[in-house]
């Protein structure tokens, strides 16, 4: 990928700076280790200031490693350690060769920006009797479900009582576990809140009100973190699983990717928490429009670039229960994913101006008076938007789901949602998944296999997509290309459901012989809307990936007018609609 004159200064200095540093140093003590971005800029900058870096590895070794360059241990890991280094003591680590990459600790925070009947779960915690019994869906609400909401802590509500079976925080130098933010007790309300306890009619209960809730902290009074704190309390999930049942867990917050997802130390807790059962629920982020009102591509945010996470972009659903109205919100990150170009989110729901609980006395709750909606002391409502919201919703759909069929397995989940989804056309693969959250019809799905949407597809009778994908890169390519799509047939069905390993990565794949979406040209499908932006509106990318005509094409920079650029900051001011 060719870089700009500043990327090539970059280089060339952070290598007199390794020389530097090193001296004569023997070949055997092997490859210099990979920098994340951050820390290649601070590197390159011969700064003294020290920064937190992210390193993995055992506790020996890694006490050996502090200990020989003359580095403090600010926190232990469980798989690693942060130590704090400037410039030219990460010109050291680096080439000190006992570990392949540095990553740094960057400031994790929140992903701010009708929900119940819009994605169908009300219909799914009713259920249906079918006839005489036959093809029953009993009712669910995710009684019994441990869902870990990683996040700035749960404060006491009224719609939460007798929910939170455990508390913890993981925030450097405090150890509170109230939510003096207010953006932990809104989520913890989108997945769990009583029904019969608002005072208003836009708050009517969470998605899955019969979970049980663990609180871990991780953000603190301003909904900032870091990730190592972060890695910490996913760490402390895994560890804690089987005393709460912890089933499935929310992360709505993120940082800027700087690196690939494969050396990402927040990812990598993602995949362990994932290998270990859990299902892992990731904000896409708020990264769709820059500040001038540019369109974003590529804004995805760490964690929910991963390829283990089940990450959820913003829906607009403009007040109806309709989902042929849905779009996606300007402000919800796009993929492809940076650095690996994966294709990201995986489906979408609801996230603009969801109303949810309001923490008493919180920095949100005191800041922004205008976002109250109703009640008072600890049984207030407010309303915020943004990805942070579209996640609970996804994940209280999950708890519903493992209630009802609690053999499902991480990938079996992720297929039912996606199938069951419907795909929204402006938003496309790469703004908005296979889809809309449709929970019935994933709740179907998990309760009989994907056989069950084959009537319906085959009649036209449903806007389920039925379509699912894991991707680490090739996707967009494979299907440019013409080999990436599989559709799926009755005989497959049974045995990729059974076996989701059977499906290959990188295939967008489709239920059942006749499925609309195999007619849709390959940029529609991809892009949406992108598809039909004119050429003063350029869209600019990698070398290896495409624009929506096929071609190959380059990166640009936040500083190019009129194009369409990577999303790297934060967007503070969400979608207003």
């Amino acid at each position: 990928m060719a870089r700009k004159s500043g990327s090539r200064r970059l280089f060339v200095l952070f290598t007199l700076l390794l020389a530097s540093a090193i001296g004569v140093r023997s070949s055997a003590q092997g490859p210099l280790a990979h920098l994340s971005d951050d820390l290649f800029r601070h590197a390159s900058s011969r700064s003294a200031d020290r920064v937190r870096v992210i390193v993995h590895g055992s506790r020996s070794d890694l006490q050996a490693l502090a200990t020989r360059h003359r580095l403090t241990v600010v926190r232990w890991l469980d798989e690693g350690a942060v130590l704090r280094a400037n410039a030219a003591e990460l010109a050291s680590l680096a080439a000190d060769g006992v570990v392949d990459h540095l990553s740094g600790d960057p400031i994790v925070q929140t992903s701010m920006s009708i929900s119940n009947k819009s994605t169908a779960a009300d219909q799914t915690r009713s259920g249906t009797g079918g006839l005489l019994g036959i093809g029953a869906v009993p009712g669910v609400t995710g009684q019994g479900v441990g869902v870990a909401v990683v996040d700035s802590g749960i404060s006491y509500h009224s719609a939460l009582a007798y929910k939170v079976v455990a508390n913890v925080s993981f925030v450097t130098g405090d150890s509170s576990t109230n939510d003096t933010y207010g953006h932990g007790t809104h989520v913890a309300g989108i997945i769990a809140g009583k029904s019969g306890v608002s005072p208003t009619s836009l708050y009517d209960s969470g998605i899955a009100p019969g979970v049980q809730l663990v609180n871990v902290r991780v953000l603190g009074a301003r909904g900032t973190g870091y990730t190592s704190d972060v890695i910490a309390g996913i760490d402390w999930v895994i560890e804690n699983r089987s005393r709460y049942n912890i089933r499935v867990m929310n992360l709505s917050l993120g940082h800027p990717v700087g690196e690939p997802s494969a050396t990402d130390p927040l990812c990598e807790a993602v995949a362990r928490a994932v290998g270990a059962g859990i299902v892992v629920v990731a904000s896409a982020g708020n990264d769709g429009q820059s500040a001038e009102g540019n369109p974003i591509l590529g804004g995805i945010t760490s964690p929910g670039n991963s390829p283990f996470a089940i990450t959820v972009g913003a829906l607009n659903t403009w007040g109806t229960t309709d989902r042929s109205d849905d779009s996606v919100t300007s402000y919800s990150s796009r993929g492809p994913t940076k650095y690996d170009l994966a294709v990201k989110p995986d489906l979408a729901a609801p996230g603009n101006k969801i109303v949810s609980l309001e923490a008493n006395h919180s920095y949100l709750s005191a800041s922004y008076p205008v976002l109250h909606r109703a009640g008072k002391g600890n049984n207030q409502y407010m309303q915020l938007s943004g990805t942070s919201m579209a996640a609970p919703i996804v994940t209280g759909a999950v708890a519903l789901l493992v209630q009802g069929t609690p053999g499902l397995g991480t990938a079996q989940v992720k297929m039912a949602l996606q199938a069951g989804a419907t795909y929204v056309r402006d938003g496309g693969l790469l703004g908005a998944g296979a889809g809309s959250l449709n929970t019935w019809t994933s709740r179907k799905i998990a309760a009989n296999g994907l056989t069950s949407l084959t009537t319906t597809l085959l009649g036209g009778l449903t806007g389920a997509s039925g379509a699912t994908y894991w991707d680490a890169g090739t996707m967009s390519a494979r299907l440019y290309s013409g080999v990436g799509l599989r559709l799926l047939s009755l005989l497959d069905l049974s045995r990729v459901w059974s076996n989701p390993s059977l499906l290959n990565v990188g295939d967008l794949n489709l239920v059942g012989p006749v499925n609309l979406l195999a007619l849709v040209p390959t940029k529609q499908l991809l892009w949406g809307e992108v598809a039909g932006w004119t050429s003063d509106e350029q869209i600019i990318w990698g070398t290896t990936m495409y624009d929506d005509d096929g071609d190959q094409i380059i990166w640009g920079t936040s500083g190019d007018d009129d194009q369409i650029i990577w999303g790297t900051g934060t967007m503070t001011d969400p979608d207003p609609r």
